[in-house]
Parts: C-alpha cells; sequence; structure tokens
C-alpha cells in the first residue's frame, strides 16, 4: 500500500483576530441589516481565535474587481504551496528531483497553466514529472487529492508524489455582496495550504530506509443525487462569491454514518479497529453533527477543534491541517478514517493504517 512519507502546513504573515474580523463586518454589513447584532454572534460560535490572510484587514475594506483578486491568487499562492511544499520535501527527506508527480489543489483562483507549472519551475523538479491539477473540489479537496495522490502510488509503486493544496479563501470576499452567506465566510473562512509527500511500497528513502508513516488502505468518493446548489461559487463580476447551505450540518448528521460505513466495508474493516477519526473542520456545528452521528469520543475530534480555532477554514488543506497533527501525535496501531465534504455536493473518504507508534 501506498505511503503518507510527510505531511506540512504553511500560512501567510497577516493574523486576524476573530474579535478584529467581527469588528470589520460590523462596519461593512451594519447597514444592511436591522439585527446586525444578534447575526454577528456567529463569530463567537464558530470557537475561532484567529486566521491567517495573504492581504492585511484594510484590504477588504474597499471593492475589488476578480481580475485584481486573481493577480493576488497569482502570486499569493505560488509563494504558500512552495513554502509547504519545501516543508513535506524536507520532512521526508526527499529533493524535488525524487518527485514523480504533482498534483496540485485549488479552488479560490483560475490559472492556465496551472499552478503546479510554476510549482516545478520554482522548486526545480524534474521536466518529466507528471501533472494532476484539481479544481473545483472546495473544502473536500484535501481528502481527494490524498485519495488521487495514493492511486497513482499504487499504480506506480516505486514512485513519489507531491500533493499540494493551497486556498486563498479571503480573496473571495466580495465587498458588494450583503448576503448572509458572505457575512458568515467572513466569521469562517481564511487562507493556508498543505503539502503531502505518498510514496509507493516499492519507493525506498534515502540510504534505502522505509518511510515511516501511515499506510493508505483506499477511498471512497460519494455525490449526492439533486444536491448541487448546497456549496460552491457563484461566479460574478466583483469575484467568485461564496455558496453555501445552512443545511450541511443536519445533512452530515443524516448521511456521515451510511458513508463512514461504506467505507469500512468496502475494505472489511470492523468499526472497532478505528484509533481516529480525521475531520474537515467546516465549522463548530459540522463537528457536533459528526460527533453526533458516528457517536465519537469527543477527544477524536480534538485536533479538529484545535484547528479551526488556531487558523479557521481554509477549504482544501484543513483536513491535511488535522492530519499533520495527527501523525505528530504519534497514534497506535490501527486504522483511521479521513472525511471531507464539498461541492457536488459531494464526500471525500480516505482509510489509513497506522501499523505502529512512529
Amino acid at each position: 500500500m501506498p505511503v503518507i512519507a510527510s505531511v506540512a502546513s504553511a500560512v501567510p504573515i497577516h493574523v486576524v483576530t476573530q474579535g478584529e474580523a467581527r469588528d470589520l463586518a460590523k462596519q461593512l454589513f451594519s447597514g444592511h441589516f436591522r439585527d446586525i447584532d444578534r447575526l454577528l454572534q456567529i463569530f463567537s460560535t464558530f470557537a475561532i481565535e484567529k486566521r491567517h490572510f495573504c492581504v492585511p484587514p484594510s484590504w477588504f475594506a474597499e471593492t475589488r474587481s476578480l481580475r485584481e483578486k486573481n493577480d493576488r491568487y497569482l502570486v499569493a499562492a505560488e509563494q504558500l504551496g512552495r513554502e509547504a511544499a519545501e516543508k513535506a520535501l524536507t520532512a521526508a527527506a526527499l529533493s524535488p528531483q525524487d518527485i514523480d508527480a504533482i498534483l496540485f489543489v485549488s479552488s479560490t483562483g483560475i490559472a492556465t497553466p496551472s499552478l503546479d507549472v510554476k510549482l516545478i519551475q520554482a522548486l526545480g523538479m524534474r521536466r518529466d514529472v507528471a501533472r494532476m491539477p484539481l479544481f473545483g473540489l472546495g473544502c473536500a479537496g484535501g481528502a481527494s487529492g490524498l485519495a488521487r495522490a495514493a492511486e497513482w502510488a499504487k499504480a506506480h509503486p516505486a514512485g513519489a508524489v507531491l500533493l499540494v493544496a493551497v486556498e486563498l479563501c479571503g480573496l473571495t470576499f466580495v465587498h458588494v455582496d450583503h448576503s448572509k452567506s458572505n457575512l458568515i465566510g467572513t466569521a469562517l473562512f481564511a487562507d493556508g495550504a498543505a503539502a503531502c509527500v505518498v510514496v509507493g511500497d516499492e519507493r525506498r528513502g534515502p540510504e534505502g530506509a522505509s518511510f515511516a508513516g501511515p499506510s493508505i488502505v483506499g477511498a471512497l468518493s460519494y455525490v449526492w443525487p439533486d444536491m448541487q446548489d448546497g456549496m460552491g461559487w457563484d461566479v460574478r463580476d466583483e469575484g467568485l462569491s461564496v455558496v453555501f447551505s445552512r443545511d450541511i450540518p443536519s445533512i452530515v448528521e443524516r448521511e456521515i454514518a451510511g458513508q463512514l460505513s461504506a467505507l469500512l466495508r468496502k475494505y472489511d474493516i470492523a468499526r472497532e479497529q478505528l484509533i481516529a477519526f480525521v475531520a474537515h473542520p467546516g465549522g463548530m456545528k459540522v463537528l457536533r453533527a459528526y460527533e453526533t452521528a458516528l457517536r465519537l469520543p469527543e477527544s477524536w475530534l480534538e485536533l479538529a477543534r484545535d484547528v479551526l480555532r488556531d487558523f479557521g477554514n481554509m477549504s482544501s488543506p484543513t483536513v491535511l491541517f488535522v492530519l499533520e497533527r495527527l501523525l505528530q501525535s504519534a497514534p497506535d496501531s490501527g486504522y483511521a478514517a479521513v472525511a471531507a465534504l464539498g461541492p457536488g455536493f459531494s464526500c471525500e473518504q480516505v482509510l489509513l493504517q497506522f501499523a505502529e507508534p512512529f
């Protein structure tokens, strides 16, 4: 089975506390909601303390065009993705020349050629590296990218894959959009990047050593019918305006148990063999819905709550931030499920196996 050799994360330099974000939102939205003080309570209910952005808070106070936002995206996403990639390569004791394939996941900006080309140039990767840019997966992108990386590594057991997920959700803020969805996005979303090195089971590290890390047993994708409008972008002249349903927590509570059961059944794993559940922290209500539906011990989602508290929801990289912390905790032997929901409306799951503490 393919092995996760490393996971690393990176965030931009501008830090905004939740209190500062709330004050800015009050300035921007107060003239459009009579009950603005009640609505602003969401800034505390998300249990976020701070978030990181590639632009300073003053940037959000003016109307920006889609082109201006995308120009910022092209520069900042490359820089952030490169930082995460370099950290992951260093942790895996591999050089850019050792990588045989690169997957680049992002949904918050538009680039053709896709930004994996810039990373290939900036990192000094080989000219024959296989490329797989993935767009439009939203919050599910980290889990989906991990699944696709594992499939490539399984087909190329002597190969090494670099997965890079970058989202600059702050750049999608639409100044003239005074909807509740945009207000919620202002309280929840942030910028960040994560990278992961996945190797085939015949790949050896420096001096022939095996890679330490969990094996990737397999994955499962699912798209619900007639729910395409639950999450995504409304493309406007002013940018990518966020769309998401208020029903997402109830969908999790109703559907996720069946999804996890299907994943475990596919690979003939008993529920009792699970030692961890790595959830994309879409918000506190979503995490509580996971706990309720799956009857999880509260401690199982502690890492997800910590990531939400420290970084907010960064879309696709966020679940990899949680996975990074799980690997740092040196878990016992057993299985772990990685899960994230995204546009479609879809569910992406990956099943990991920890052979022993490492």
